[in-house]
């Protein structure tokens, strides 16, 4: 495969195709869409986290100007928003799933959930006619925090009798006991992974439109996996045939896994056109994202290390309690499950392992996968744990993860939590990520900047995760209720040009540029002749979508299959025409050769003679150039790397500044290496956000007091450094193009770095702790209860 160090092959830095119509203003968002006759729905939330509904009186929003129908939950009388991913607690029964109807019924269980919806000619008709609506409530008390839930004083289900929805676990706990009572040192940590609120650019909409003439139901909508939301809302919430249902997910500004899920509203629109013969537009409002878009992390970890006296590592012990929010989302089981739990050997040799789970049923909204998804969770706990074993037993920083470190010739590497590592190489982008990050000389910064008053400290996180998410068989056998292969179609034009439908969709992650340059790579043709196409059920074959950095190691590689197809096809026609043997034919730069000679046919030639067939083996190939294919991985990709966080701290005003942050990712075989700078700048954004000031806040009562972003603060600019961004790869063993996904490792490992940093920052003050968000004002009530 060439190196395509120029040109626009694999390694190429070629600019984003895509990127023209967004600067300009020229994207198609589902807000940019507008249905002949369209009409517009304001959903009623519930003010209340935790209540009876005794009776909803809808008659004077109905008689509003404007409106066309007002719906309750006894009007949409419907399936259940179904829940993806099944686990079983480890008594071995099933988790506990309860209903969740797209409009309550009888009982509102977080602030936000669904009570009604108007539609009507306006969207402010609707809103207006929405507070027309008068809802008697009995309020119940709510259980807003796990401890709080557990207690089961108050049931966010009354039907399952428990707000404990399963008890799993993954290892033997008495193995790992007994290493932990013969360690020559145990070191115990207790942590909080932070709740977190999405905010993509783009807040979630759908348009529902209904033909009476076909009987054909279309939504447009927000999604990262338009087939997927086919599926789920066709079988199982309105039972619409799928040949029925159409679903378009047009550019979408971001998800970060929180546009994966089938939404209420989505339903909801789709159900209703019909029933108002025209169609509907719901967008929402950011105030109302922050109470109806799935929340990320929100974990309660205790956790112990046990060391022998050189500082190896023995044993890992962890107790996680995992909100779920108040329904099930739909891949939420599988976060702190089989995407956390089997992810914390890290890049470590540790022998045995042990993991225990309780996710809780709350009165908050419900909580999934958030970018990273059980990884960051993992990641964070490990390598905060390592800092701290490092602290306790004098070891250098870096120098115990050395020691512990997978050696690079042990790949492949099977863990104690069920996964096997294809390839990698720790000490590599550990000593990368020093050597850019000038570790040797942050002693003098560290006193010139206590000169000025500052405290500085210095951070490390040695990260790894498993994305490109998939196999269907690993998954299915852990509870997944889909199949996770990708697919695509490749569709050579009789003058050569080439669309190419994925069944992955595209956020922000660029792959109408990356795609295009898989495609050019391998045909040898320029970028302007090939076209990426997704998103749109009825123009693309089934496809599971776009999460878990699964993209190009998932979905490119179905490409790659597609193209070979292709090609294979191809040089039997060349063959045909050059009078020649198919083996004797060779691809090269977008020409079939025959071998040793300079007879010759361009790939556009072989595509015409494909599609005028006046001199075409029809005894032995059908005319046409179009091909498909289905990847079904082998195994999980393994990025990782090694980040290093600076900060200094004005120890007058506990304000965290991030100087420099260095961050050395494997991802595998670069594609295009300035979108994979760009993922990892989005990353690490999003992992200093949570780091140092997100946090979603409930009170006692259920309301979210962090509703906005007066409240919810969100990285800026000034916030974050210059990144120092480098890859130091090893190639996927088990994809042909060897890659790995990028999409989610900067919020993967910066947390820890960032955390890491700021309590050696603080270490010689006396603070030998701090939570996520270290907030200015968490900072400085520590150094003043040090002092």
């Amino acid at each position: 495969m060439p190196d395509g160090t120029t040109g626009t092959g694999i390694g190429a830095a070629v600019k984003r195709v895509e990127d023209f119509r967004f600067l300009t203003g020229k994207g198609n968002y589902t807000d940019d869409l507008n249905r002949p006759g369209q009409s517009y729905a304001y959903i009623l939330r519930s003010p209340h986290a935790h209540a009876k509904i005794k009776s909803i009186d809808t008659a004077a929003a109905k008689a509003a100007k404007g409106v066309l129908a007002v719906f309750t939950g006894e009007d949409m009388q419907v399936g259940s928003l179904p829940c993806g991913w099944q686990v079983h607690s480890k008594d071995g029964t099933p988790m506990h799933e309860p209903g969740h109807p797209p409009l309550a019924q009888g009982k509102v269980r977080y602030v936000g959930d669904q009570v009604a919806v108007v539609i009507a000619d306006t969207y402010a008709q609707a809103k207006d006619a929405a507070e027309q609506i008068n809802v008697d409530y009995e309020v119940l008390q709510s259980a807003t925090t796990m401890d709080a839930a557990l207690a089961d004083k108050s049931l966010v289900h009354d039907e399952i009798g428990t707000n404990l929805c399963f008890d799993w676990e993954i290892g033997d706990e008495s193995e790992v006991d007994a290493a932990i009572a013969s360690a020559a040192h145990v070191t115990k940590i207790d942590l909080v992974n932070n709740r977190l609120v999405p905010n993509a650019m783009e807040p979630r909409a759908a348009v529902g439109e209904f033909d009476p003439a076909t009987g054909e139901y279309t939504l447009y909508t927000t999604s990262q996996n338009p087939h997927v939301i086919r599926l789920l809302m066709g079988a199982f919430v309105l039972s619409i045939p799928e040949h029925k249902l159409r679903v378009v997910a047009p550019d979408v500004g971001g998800g970060f896994g929180s546009k994966i899920y089938h939404y209420a509203e989505e339903a909801i629109v789709t159900w209703a056109a019909p029933k108002v013969g025209r169609p509907i537009k719901w967008v929402a409002e950011r105030a109302e994202s922050f109470v109806s878009d799935a929340h990320g992390r929100d974990h309660i970890s205790h956790a112990e290390l046990a060391l022998d006296k050189d500082g190896k590592f023995l044993a890992l012990k962890v107790q996680t309690k995992a909100n779920m929010g108040a329904y099930l989302s739909t891949f939420a089981p599988c976060v702190p499950t089989y995407l956390h739990a089997t992810l914390l050997a890290g890049t470590y040799t540790t022998p045995v392992i042990h993991a225990n789970v309780k996710a809780v049923f709350t009165n908050t909204v419900p909580v999934d996968a958030y970018r990273g998804a059980g990884r960051p969770e993992a990641t964070y706990l490990i390598e905060r744990i390592v800092d701290q074993a490092a602290r306790e037993t004098g070891i250098d920083k870096v120098e115990i993860r050395r020691r512990n470190f997978i050696p690079a010739d042990a790949f492949p590497y099977q863990t104690p939590v069920a996964l096997q590592y294809d390839s990698g190489d720790y000490e590599a982008t550990l000593a990368s990520a020093t050597k850019i990050a000038d570790v040797d000389g942050f002693a003098a910064r560290k006193a010139e900047a206590a000169g000025r008053g500052k405290l500085r400290g210095m951070g490390f996180s040695t990260y790894l995760e498993a994305c490109g998410i998939a196999p269907s068989a690993v998954v299915g056998s852990l509870g997944a209720r889909a199949g996770l292969y990708e697919s695509a179609e490749v569709r050579v034009h009789p003058t050569g040009s080439v669309t190419v439908f994925t069944g992955t969709h595209s956020h922000g992650q660029g792959h109408e540029t990356t795609f295009a340059q898989l495609v050019s790579d391998r045909l040898g043709l320029p970028m302007e002749n090939i076209e990426i196409s997704h998103g749109d059920t009825n123009k693309v074959q089934f496809g599971m979508g776009t999460y878990g950095s699964r993209s190009l190691a998932v979905g490119g590689e179905a490409l790659i299959r597609a193209v070979d197809k292709i090609i294979d096809k191809a040089k039997k026609i060349a063959a045909h025409v050059l009078e020649a043997s198919a083996e004797d034919i060779e691809f090269k730069d977008g020409n079939f050769t025959v071998a040793g000679t300079d007879r010759s046919m361009a790939f556009g030639e072989v595509a015409l003679t494909a599609y005028v067939p006046h001199n075409f083996p029809h005894d032995e190939l059908e005319p046409g150039l179009d091909e498909k294919a289905f990847y079904d991985p082998a195994n999980f990709t393994y990025p990782g790397g090694c980040h290093i966080c600076e900060v200094e701290i004005d120890p007058d005003t506990g304000i965290v500044e991030v100087v420099n942050f260095t961050a050395v990712d494997d991802i595998g075989r670069v594609i295009n290496p300035m979108i994979v700078e760009g993922q990892v700048h989005g990353g690490v954004a999003q992992g200093i956000g949570q780091a140092l000031l997100e946090q979603a806040v409930y009170d006692e009562n259920g309301q979210l007091m962090t509703g906005s972003f007066m409240d919810y603060t969100m990285p800026r600019a000034d916030d974050l450094p210059s990144f120092n961004v480098a890859t130091q790869s090893t190639l996927c063993a088990h994809n042909t193009l060897g890659v790995k996904g990028v999409g989610e490792v900067g919020a993967i490992g910066s947390p820890p770095a960032v955390i890491n940093a700021v309590i050696d920052a603080l270490w010689d003050k006396g603070v030998r702790d701090m939570s996520m968000p270290a907030t200015p004002e968490k900072i400085w009530t520590a150094l003043q209860a040090a002092e």
